[in-house]
């Protein structure tokens, strides 16, 4: 097993990285790489790989609410965000929180011809950047988090989890192999 839940090390580069299914693309793995002194920063190829064919060239970032992270997907998984948004009703408190939350502070970030991104100063400050990123898979989209900052997340949410007895049920597969 590799990442940093165990032994404290994380992988460099982009040995490991995703699944994809018919219906979905699912982030795992995490992988730490450097920032250059433009700030620019390589996204995993197995991550860039799964946001391959989608209407926007790139990733899209938003501030994590309640973390020093930031989140991760494509244009795909913001159009369903927003469909979701979509089912509250117009004028709502809680339609008016959760667009402020994801939509007003997300950054389209278009992959260079290298598969590199440039990390706008609001990531770097609220993630605490300093010379390497994390890229943290976690299924349908991934964070992005200070390596040191997300070693000690990681282990962490790790202790609470043992402690808590906590639990994952999997869903049933449903006739044809798919997940209902």
């Amino acid at each position: 097993m590799h990442g940093p839940l165990r032994g404290g090390a994380m992988p460099k580069g982009d040995s490991f990285g995703i699944a994809r299914g018919e219906a979905m693309t699912v982030f795992v793995s995490t992988f730490v790489n450097r920032i250059d002194r433009k700030g620019r920063v390589s996204v995993p190829a197995t991550f860039r790989a799964a946001l391959r064919n989608a209407n926007f060239e790139g990733i899209v970032a938003f501030p994590a609410l309640g973390q020093p992270a930031f989140e991760g997907c494509g244009m795909d998984f913001m159009e369903r965000l927003s469909a979701s948004v979509d089912e509250l009703d117009m004028f709502s408190p809680r339609r008016d929180e959760l667009t402020a939350i994801v939509f007003a502070d997300a950054h389209q970030l278009a992959f260079d011809g290298e598969g590199r991104v440039s990390l706008p100063d609001a990531v770097i400050e609220h993630c605490g950047i300093q010379t390497e990123v994390a890229f943290v898979g976690r299924g349908k989209s991934f964070q992005i988090w200070e390596p040191a900052t997300f070693r000690s997340h990681a282990a962490e949410v790790r202790r609470r989890a043992l402690s808590e007895g906590a639990t994952l049920p999997v869903r049933p597969v449903a006739p044809g192999g798919k997940a209902p």
